[in-house]
């Protein structure tokens, strides 16, 4: 007969030794998390997400007939934005982007004209910058094994490159010279887009374009503060073995090797540099890892170049930031869709600010009407301020606020002997 093995807890309960032990591994895994926080990069996500939901929201509009929503469809699409509460409300915060209105008792939604006018530059942004995202999809493929890459998954990733939704039908096909979709089994979901011509002048990474403008050998840079002493060393000691370009391809490297280990390092910092905001999902990007060669325990491996990247769970979805592509929390380098995506950013902190303004008058007013609030009598504000100067000037209470005659006070009243 098996005999199971109990552990006293300290809330006065019994784990068997099985799920005690489960559960000391998922905290050692949840310990492996462990980051300290950078405010200003914390504070460039949470930007980031407010635009990525509003944005959302633009296209979902965008695609609807007139560019009109019903405030109830929405509502359907907040669980794939992962929002939470009314999307009356949430759309009423940003007066400046969306119109909502009532007709036959039923809510409707659509984009104010200034919206309509940042979406519409958004659009032509796209245009012009077709040759740049043809490339950019170009050097993804070169850095994969078999130089294709599942459409399903890409699409995962299309908006953080700057992608157009329809980008298979929008750029595919105007380089049949570059690109081919291939579909061996016929079912969508195995649909992909695969090189077709190799580009030497493409092949160039981040960093090495950075070293060739500084003239000096690739390297990483690293930005974490002096007082990381270990990290420090740990960084140096990494970054002392040669830099290994993710296009050079996978000959003669072995897997756990520091030269994989290196390899891996420079074809993260190449996709993300590749990215808008210099940021991609670690979950997303686990996605490729047949496709690109990454470690199983991508999370991990990330976690032990924290000089050159940072990783962050805000909202319960861990990201993986280019700490270098920051200043504080703002980017250094902006792609042309970014600066009409910071327009569309001012617009709804613009309708924000106009909102919460609003309801805090709206709020006080009912204050003042409930009786809440009393004004202040004015006599009574002068004869305080005179108290508060004569409190700092010793006044008519001796000087005791001054630190030697207030040692002298204390020491008269509670000393006997004292004269």
């Amino acid at each position: 007969m098996a005999t199971r093995i109990y552990v006293k807890t300290q809330r006065n309960g019994y784990l068997s030794l099985c799920d005690a032990v489960f559960n000391f591994h998922i905290g050692r895994s949840f310990s492996l998390w462990s980051m300290k926080k950078d405010p200003d990069l914390e504070a460039a996500l949470h930007r980031n997400r407010r635009w990525v939901v509003n944005n959302q929201i633009k296209n979902i509009i965008t695609r609807c007939p007139n560019q009109v929503a019903s405030v109830k469809y929405l509502q359907k699409k907040f669980k794939t934005l992962d929002l939470q509460g009314k999307a009356l409300n949430w759309l009423k915060k940003y007066p400046c982007c969306f119109e909502v209105y009532l007709e036959n008792d039923e809510y409707y939604c659509g984009m104010t004209k200034r919206m309509m006018f940042l979406s519409e530059e958004e659009e032509s942004v796209k245009d012009m910058q077709e040759p740049v995202y043809a490339d950019r999809l170009a050097k993804m493929l070169m850095m994969t094994r078999d130089r294709r890459l599942n459409v399903t998954k890409l699409n995962e990733l299309r908006r953080n490159f700057g992608f157009p939704d329809d980008y298979l039908l929008r750029i595919v096909p105007k380089y049949p010279q570059i690109f081919r979709v291939v579909n061996h089994t016929g079912r969508r979901s195995s649909m992909e887009i695969e090189l077709t011509a190799w580009n030497p002048d493409l092949a160039i990474s981040a960093i090495e374009r950075r070293a060739k403008k500084d003239g000096r050998d690739p390297c990483f840079p690293c930005s974490l503060p002096p007082t990381w002493v270990k990290s420090w060393e740990r960084f140096e000691d990494f970054n002392s073995t040669p830099y290994i370009s993710p296009y050079s391809g996978l000959d003669g490297l072995v897997e756990g090797s520091k030269e994989m280990d290196k390899r891996t390092v420079g074809l993260v910092h190449e996709l993300l540099s590749l990215t808008l905001w210099k940021k991609a999902s670690i979950f997303k990007l686990g996605h490729f890892r047949r496709e690109l060669c990454l470690p199983e325990k991508l999370n991990v491996f990330l976690l032990k170049h924290p000089g050159i990247f940072y990783i962050s769970n805000r909202y319960q979805i861990y990201t993986v930031l280019l700490r270098e592509a920051y200043n504080g929390s703002e980017l250094i380098e902006k792609d042309p869709l970014i600066v009409v995506k910071e327009k569309f950013g001012e617009l709804m902190q613009e309708g924000l600010h106009e909102y919460n303004r609003r309801h805090y008058l709206l709020n006080l007013e009912k204050k003042r009407n409930r009786g809440m609030i009393t004004p202040k009598p004015e006599k009574r504000r002068k004869q305080n301020d005179e108290t508060s100067k004569q409190d700092k000037e010793g006044g008519d209470l001796g000087g005791i606020f001054d630190p030697e005659e207030r040692k002298r006070f204390y020491k008269v009243l509670f000393d006997d002997n004292a004269p």
